[in-house]
């Protein structure tokens, strides 16, 4: 997170976020109520998953060209993450919510952007394109609650699940 707010300027219009409020987002949720809550909880302490190895890759932007909303640092492609968002959204649907249609592009947001001049998010993007951390372990996923403030989101862990070498006994169940 420290180098990932280490990329963090240079751009007018930009809302840095603090290392607290990074994180790589899996499966937005949204609002739901607290019976909903209960079942999102229970389907997720169910899935079984590896660690695995990730590591963040290059910078870009989401949003309309000239109105950009997020600059963001990606993750490189992992199998591994794919697969455990796949069961995410297995487990979610099971419990009730509806299937997220949007495409995975799984990225931490460095910031929200509001009128950032084209040109200063052409020279971040040509100063840190190249950006790439070391490899991380991936040992477990969280579920986190939001709420917007006038500093921007505030996250609090709800739970925390981790990931555990799948056993011959787990595959075959």
């Amino acid at each position: 997170k420290q180098r990932l707010v280490g990329l963090s300027g240079g751009v007018p219009g930009a809302r840095w976020q603090t290392s607290e409020q990074m994180h790589l987002t899996v499966r937005f949720i949204g609002e739901v109520d607290g019976a909903v809550g209960a079942d999102i909880h229970s389907a997720l302490s169910v899935i079984k998953a590896v660690p695995f190895p990730a590591e963040l890759s290059g910078v870009g932007t989401f949003g309309p060209k000239g109105r950009e909303r997020v600059l963001w640092a990606g993750v490189a492609k992992s199998e591994a993450l794919g697969q455990l968002r796949d069961r995410i959204e297995t487990a979610l649907v099971r419990a009730g919510l509806p299937p997220d249609r949007r495409k995975f592009h799984p990225h931490v947001t460095l910031a929200r952007l509001i009128g950032a001049p084209k040109g200063k998010l052409f020279d971040f993007a040509a100063a840190k394109g190249s950006f790439q951390s070391a490899p991380f372990h991936v040992d477990g996923f969280a579920l986190y609650s939001s709420f917007l403030s006038h500093k921007g989101a505030v996250y609090t862990l709800e739970a925390r699940y981790p990931l555990e070498s799948v056993t011959a006994q787990d595959s075959i169940d």
